[in-house]
């Protein structure tokens, strides 16, 4: 019964499956993973990966992509799927961060490196491993952000204590969840911290700045007897112990990872713009506000048949959730606006189509104006939101 339904699942969303001790794997595509991000000059860049290299690319017009720099002079193996794809973030002077996930040998493992520019992307220094444990186990879905103080941080999914538990023969679900920060620009990275044990196994990390600068995590976790709801969390670096709450309630029930991470948006009122996915009925995208320890305020069902990968973005009052939708003839591209931080939204409306693969769709602010960058078959796409 547990594989049937687990296959049964798996025919709703166009995504991989993974759990302990099976894992089911849909046709595989191109790999479409990558990450854009405007720097403070209101520049376009972005990361993928090509050929056992990172690639970084800009674009003045949102259109035309400079020559391809690569990140990592030695070619290595690269995650580039929607979930675990190269990451992007800029310092207070504009350096250049670029994070992502190596496969090791072992099937599913991996370590999680990063690269910086201090010349505006002209040369990379040699990448890094950010975590200090070296064992050759998942060490994966990387996420980074820099707090108001200049601090990278980067969180990830990691088994080691999986590792620890199965060898003194007790239960563990999933993964945990970890993260460390640098706090000398990217040079070196301090010994990382447990955040949560029991995360989802493959589901991505969303981090998004709090007003007061620090950075804070929306998860998938893991809860009772395999119930994949979601944790909060505030990544301290300042010593203090960060905690995590549990901050939705759908009480989706799966043994199996759904390969569906969330998205968060901080208003600058502190308010918790969430989106996620759940298939407890049906495959769902909600939004809600998080009131960590409590179910979210203003929840909204945004989609239902068809979507998936939601991202959210918020500037001033105004709230923006954009999602894949696929089809008998591809994906659209799909969106929804609230002009009042989140109470209402107005009808989902489809803002760009593609007849093959996709990407995850990602959502960027520019000057309070709202774009969606989206990967396709066909080649990258900035797509503006219309006012």
């Amino acid at each position: 019964m547990r594989r049937l339904l687990i296959a049964l699942f798996s025919l709703l969303s166009p995504a991989l499956f993974a759990h302990d001790g099976m894992r089911m794997e849909m046709p595989k595509g191109p790999e479409l993973g990558a990450s854009a991000a405007f720097d403070s000059h209101g520049r376009l860049w972005l990361v993928d990966a090509a050929d056992g290299h990172v690639r970084l690319r800009h674009s003045d017009d949102g259109h035309t992509l400079s020559a391809p720099i690569e990140v990592n002079a030695m070619a290595e193996r690269i995650y580039a799927e929607g979930e675990n794809r190269p990451k992007l973030a800029f310092g207070p002077h504009n350096e250049i961060y670029v994070s992502w996930s190596q496969p090791r040998a072992a099937p599913w493992t991996g370590f999680v490196r990063f690269a910086r520019s201090l010349d505006r992307g002209e040369h990379f220094s040699e990448p890094l491993t950010v975590h200090h444990d070296r064992a050759e186990i998942t060490h994966r879905f990387d996420a980074l952000a820099v707090d108001d103080k200049g601090r990278i941080v980067i969180a990830w999914i990691d088994k080691r204590d999986l590792l620890t538990a199965t060898a003194a023969g007790k239960p563990y679900l999933g993964a945990a969840i970890y993260y460390s920060w640098s706090d000398n620009g990217g040079a070196s990275f301090g010994p990382e911290r447990k955040l949560m044990d029991q995360s989802c196994e493959c589901c991505r990390i969303a981090l998004a700045r709090i007003p007061d600068g620090e950075v804070a995590a929306f998860f998938r976790s893991i809860y009772g007897d395999n119930i994949r709801d979601h944790a909060y969390a505030v990544l301290h670096t300042d010593g203090q112990a960060s905690h995590a709450e549990r901050a939705t309630f759908s009480d989706w029930q799966i043994a199996g990872c759904p390969h569906h991470g969330p998205g968060l948006a901080i208003g600058h009122d502190g308010t918790r713009h969430a989106v996620w996915y759940e298939a407890k009925d049906k495959p769902t995208i909600h939004y809600g506000q998080l009131d960590p320890g409590h179910k979210p305020k203003h929840p909204l069902v945004v989609a239902d048949a068809g979507a998936s990968h939601a991202d959210v973005a918020v500037h001033d009052h105004t709230v923006w959730v954009a999602w894949n939708k696929v089809s008998t003839d591809g994906f659209t591209l799909m969106l929804r606006r609230s002009t009042d931080n989140g109470a209402h939204f107005d009808a989902a409306r489809e803002v760009a189509r593609s007849s093959g693969a996709v990407g995850a769709p990602q959502l960027l602010l520019k000057q309070g104006r709202a774009f969606v960058a989206w990967n396709t078959a066909a080649g990258f796409r900035l797509v503006e939101v219309p006012r």
